[in-house]
């Protein structure tokens, strides 16, 4: 599965239909909430992954960090908001990748 129906993907694509720079965006602001494990390697955080779709770089968010961190929430979508970029709902994101998949 692209990502799961309980989050919000930010597309790397602007309102104009260009790709969002710079071109590792995406791992930049998944960063807010990483840390590093004992084995010394980045680990993202369970709500917010950086993802690529269709060779378009996004962030996944679980719409869970709304309550658990709200201004870090908030922060996220006001970034996708100020750089014109696509916010969609997880499901909407799978209807328009997979229009006839639960059709018979």
């Amino acid at each position: 599965m692209i990502c799961n129906p309980y989050e919000i993907v930010i597309q790397g694509i602007t309102e104009e239909g260009r790709t969002f720079r710079p071109s590792d965006w995406a791992e930049r602001l998944s960063g807010i909430m990483s840390s590093f494990g004992e084995d010394q390697k980045l680990a993202y955080h369970q709500f917010v992954r950086p993802m690529l779709l269709d060779g378009v770089r996004c962030v996944a968010i679980d719409k869970k960090l709304e309550k658990i961190h709200p201004s870090i929430f908030t922060f996220l979508m006001d970034f996708a908001r100020d750089n014109q970029l696509r916010i969609v709902d997880c499901r909407t994101l799978i209807d328009e990748i997979y229009p006839n998949k639960f059709l018979a």
